[in-house]
This record gives structure tokens, C-alpha cells and sequence, in this order.
């Protein structure tokens, strides 16, 4: 590794340790040395000059924290002694112009994807199947046992042996032994049924709402799942509805037309006869019928050329550490340039992410109204975390502080790099979908699952998901692609990461270089080429954030 510490920003009083320093080290940075007072972790940062109490640190040109006692010149900044502090947003302030990156290499170029009515093009061809109501779960595993299994969309798995052994082993009376299954499983657990080759795969959402709860939350429910069937991915749908609950057929019906008026997917509304004996096994049998025949129809649809700008792509960090706003997540932000440049669509979201750099992205918005919105959405999410003893600054989990990041605007400043440097077309709040080509901010929790869900029903195709501590996070219906932020972890958890952005910290690759590639591998997924490793592990996470009471 050619470097030992990284300056972000020019402004910036705080500097990255790229490995570990001990304390005595000697650091030459712009002309003058800087003696360490203390050792110094990878991924951590330390001071450039003497920090009184109460003054400022900067990391990436803007304010990410207030000293709570004096801080020496190189010495260490944790928890101890600097606590959350960003700067206020004011709207928007200053014209802004971008100088858009050069994209003739990808000009010409194609993803076969599936056209769908409206005009959007998916990346896969799923079927759906939603529940309206926490009471269908229940039956939503019994489809999902019938049709994973009975259509063979799911591979043997050596753990599924290894209980099969031991069931033998208490049988026969024999000791029960474990068998040697270490290195044996591929992640490889999902794949396509023979006999739908065009079915990229049928899925089933769960959930713990759409009754017994405020009437907003389960009418946003209904605005969710409307987003997630308008999303190109979603070749058809089978909606179940018990009939009693707060978020009914018709409410899901209006939300679906709020969002497009002409919907013509094939869907199916079942609702359950609660009066009636032996209601779930009609109702069962109704639905395999009806979703078979569906997926029948879907198969008919092949992968076409469509050109790049008919991609949308979420970005989104988790299991953060120090290094992922240096490496994986600026790397990212190039392919969201690029892909803007090429007329494409890209989401970021979690907004507690955001803190301390609204007012980057309020001069970075198309016009005043643009950020305006964005900071209601802001301060209106802030004022919820704080009427119940909460706030952005508890943002940092346990593993962001032990790999480097203090506080909340450490954390959001290198989080908001995902977002690339293009402008900022419209910020939508939870629930809303994405309507405009170029970057779009979409408020989410900074909950992985939450975030990603809540991408996916702003009609993301396809995401990028970087982190320094690995998570095995997945979607549904819109493909996790995972980026290391180091390649210790890449090599560590080679069974969920899918891209190391580590050679960027070595010094191997430039993030511009990286993130080329990266759209080089978002176009081949794009087209059916390749499988994410959490497509591959079925990891299918659905979490709708409900911000009510329970009642």
C-alpha cells in the first residue's frame, strides 16, 4: 500500500488512516509533520491541528462534528471526544453546473431486458404475489412451499442433506454425527424452473401490516406494493386480501392508477370468504390456478435489446465502515454518473444519510422547489425521530463507530457519495415513485431493508449495495448487486460480495475506474447474464416501514 493516510477535502481538519499507525508515527502532510498522540486503527481518522473544546471537525468540506474536550494535533477522534454536529440547509442557494463524465464507450450500447407496456424495461421477469394483510402470511407459505418446489425453482441444499442424515442416524439408532459440509455449499440455492425458461422466478412477499394500525400506514402499505407492481421487473401479480383489513382491494386499486392510470400487467385479486367453510383451500386452489396460468402468459416474453438509459438504479450502504466513503460508495456514485449521463434513472435514499450535506443537495437540485421538498421530507422525518427520544445522531450502529465512524455526519458525508455528483430531478417521499430520468432522492430510513424496499417500490430495477462489514441484505424483485469497500472482507465473506472495491485503497484502481466496471457488470446482469450472489441465496428482504401507533 503506497499511502498511510488519505485527506478527503482540502478544508478537511481530519485525516484517514488507510492501516494502522502507532502512536509516535511522524506524518509529513502539506509541508508540516504531524507526531501521532496516539495509535491509529485503520479506517479512523485523527487531527491535523489542535482542536479546542468546542470547535470543529471537517470531513469531506463540511462540518461532521463538535469537540467535547481538546483534541491534539494527531490525535485520535473518537466518540470520547467529538460528538454529531452539522450545518443548517437554507434552500437552495447557488445555480449549479455539472460537467457530466464521458460516456461515448457506452453510447451504442444495449441490455436485453423485457419490455413491458408503459414503456419501462426490466431487468428480470418475476411474478408476484402480495399479501394485503399480515393475516395472509400463512397462506403465503403455503404458495410459496407449492410452487418452489412443485416447479423446481430451488436447488438442494447440503444442510437440507445434512438433517436428512441425522433424521437416518436417530433412525437407525446410531450416534448422531454432523456431516463435513465446510466448503461444500456454493451459495447457489435458487434457479430458473425448466419449465418457464423465460421466468426469472416467482416471488412472495410477507409483511406485519395492513391492519390494526393508522390508517395512513396501511394506505401507504397500499402505495408501496402499487410501486412494486408498476416496476418493470414485475411481469404479473397475485394480490391476496383476507376482506376485513384496513388496506383494501380498492384502496390498493386507486394507488395502483395514482401511479399509472393504463396499468395492463396481468394481475389477480383473491379475497378470502371468511363466512364460508373450506374458504382457504378455495381460495388456494383459485390462486395456484390463476398464478400458474400467469406465469403461462409471462413466459411468452423474451429478453429484447433496450437502450442504457431504460436502467434504474438504487444505491445504498450498509454495514458501513471507514473506508466506504472513499472507496466502494464514490465508486458507485461514478457508475450513477455515468448511467445519468446516458439518460438513465438513479435512486439514493436513506435520509438519515443525509444529514449534514442537505445543503450540497439543495444547491445540487434542478430548481428551488426540488429543495425545497427535500428539506421538509428532512426536517419532517427529524421532527418524528425526535418526538420519541430519538435522532439522526443515533444514526451510527455499533460496528460504524468500531470501523471509524463517530458520528452521524461522518457517516452521512461519505454515505452521500453514493449519489455521484449529477443534479437532483425531484425527491419523493416514502411510498412515491420515481417518475424522472437523473438522480432522484427517495426518503427511506437508513435501515438496509427499509431502504431497499423502499428503492424497489420507487421502481428500481437494479441496486448497488456497498459495505465495509457485510450484510447478506437482498430484494425480492430487484437484484443486490454487493460491493466490498476492502478486499480483506471480499475475501472473507466471498459467499455475499460480489465486486471488491478494495483496489481502490491500495492504490491498484481509481474510483473512476472502478466505477466503469461496475456498469460494465450492471449491464450484464441487466441482461440475464449473471446472477447477484443474494439473487442466488434467495435473500428476498421485504420490510415496510410503518410509522404509526399500533391500534
Amino acid at each position: 500500500m503506497s499511502r498511510s493516510y488519505l485527506q478527503i477535502h482540502p478544508l478537511d481538519n481530519l485525516l484517514v488512516a488507510l492501516k494502522d499507525l502507532k502512536a509516535g508515527t511522524t506524518i509529513q502532510h502539506q509541508g508540516e509533520e504531524i507526531i501521532l498522540k496516539d495509535d491509529i486503527a485503520a479506517k479512523h481518522k485523527f487531527s491535523t491541528v489542535d482542536i479546542p473544546k468546542g470547535g470543529t471537525a471537517t470531513m469531506y468540506g463540511v462540518l461532521v462534528g463538535v469537540a467535547t474536550q481538546d483534541i491534539p494535533k494527531g490525535g485520535l477522534i473518537h466518540t470520547f471526544n467529538l460528538h454529531h454536529a452539522s450545518q443548517d440547509f437554507l434552500g437552495k442557494q447557488k445555480e449549479y453546473t455539472w460537467e457530466a463524465p464521458n460516456v461515448d464507450r457506452w453510447k451504442n450500447l444495449t441490455f436485453k431486458g423485457y419490455q413491458r407496456p408503459d414503456g419501462q424495461v426490466g431487468t428480470q421477469n418475476y411474478w408476484l404475489v402480495i399479501p394485503l394483510v399480515f393475516c395472509e402470511n400463512r397462506n403465503i407459505e403455503l404458495l410459496k412451499n407449492a410452487f418452489i418446489k412443485g416447479l423446481g425453482f430451488q436447488k438442494n441444499d447440503p444442510f437440507t442433506d445434512q438433517v436428512i442424515e441425522l433424521k437416518k442416524q436417530l433412525e437407525s439408532g446410531k450416534e448422531l454425527k454432523a456431516n463435513e459440509i465446510k466448503g461444500t455449499f456454493k451459495g447457489e440455492l435458487l434457479q430458473k424452473s425448466d419449465s418457464f425458461p423465460n421466468v426469472d422466478g416467482i416471488k412472495f412477499l410477507r409483511h406485519e401490516s395492513g391492519c390494526g394500525e393508522s390508517k395512513d400506514d396501511s394506505d401507504m402499505l397500499c402505495a408501496l406494493l402499487a410501486g412494486y407492481c408498476v416496476n418493470p421487473n414485475v411481469g404479473g401479480i397475485s394480490i391476496l386480501s383476507l376482506g376485513c383489513q384496513h388496506s383494501q382491494i380498492e384502496t390498493f386499486k386507486n394507488s395502483l392508477k395514482a401511479i399509472d392510470p393504463n396499468f395492463s400487467k396481468p394481475i389477480h385479486f383473491f379475497e378470502q370468504q371468511q363466512d364460508e367453510g373450506s374458504g382457504v383451500e378455495n381460495l388456494l386452489s383459485e390462486v395456484i390456478l390463476k398464478t400458474f396460468q400467469g406465469l403461462v402468459e409471462i413466459n411468452k416474453i423474451s429478453r429484447t435489446d433496450a437502450p442504457l438509459s431504460k436502467l434504474r438504479l438504487g444505491v445504498k450502504c450498509g454495514g458501513s465502515d471507514g473506508f466506504s466513503g472513499i472507496s466502494a460508495n464514490p465508486a458507485i456514485g461514478h457508475t450513477a454518473d455515468l448511467l445519468v449521463a446516458l439518460g438513465g434513472t438513479v435512486m439514493i435514499a436513506e435520509f438519515p444519510e443525509l444529514c449534514g450535506v442537505e445543503q450540497e443537495l439543495q444547491n445540487r437540485s434542478i430548481n428551488a422547489t426540488v429543495a425545497d421538498n427535500f428539506g421538509k421530507l428532512m426536517r419532517e422525518y427529524a421532527s418524528r425521530a425526535e418526538a420519541v427520544g430519538a435522532g439522526f445522531d443515533m444514526n451510527p450502529s455499533p460496528g460504524n463507530i468500531k470501523d471509524g465512524l463517530i458520528t452521524d455526519a461522518i457517516k452521512s458525508a461519505g454515505a452521500a457519495k453514493k449519489a455521484g455528483t449529477s443534479p437532483i430531478v425531484d425527491a419523493l417521499g416514502y411510498g412515491q415513485y420515481a417518475q424522472k430520468h437523473g438522480l432522484n432522492l427517495v426518503c427511506t430510513p437508513g435501515n438496509d431493508v427499509l431502504a431497499t424496499t423502499g428503492m424497489a417500490g420507487a421502481g428500481a430495477t437494479v441496486q448497488l449495495f456497498t459495505t465495509g462489514l457485510g450484510t447478506p441484505t437482498g430484494n425480492p424483485i430487484s437484484p443486490m448487486v454487493k460491493l466490498s469497500t476492502n478486499t480483506r472482507l471480499a475475501e472473507k465473506l466471498p459467499e455475499i460480495i460480489d465486486i471488491d472495491c478494495g483496489p481502490i485503497i491500495s492504490g491498484e484502481k481509481t474510483v473512476e475506474e472502478m466505477g466503469e466496471e461496475i456498469l460494465d457488470y450492471v449491464i450484464r446482469l441487466a441482461s440475464g447474464e449473471i446472477n447477484t450472489k443474494a439473487m442466488e441465496l434467495g435473500q428476498d428482504d421485504f420490510m415496510f416501514w410503518r410509522r404509526g401507533v399500533s391500534l
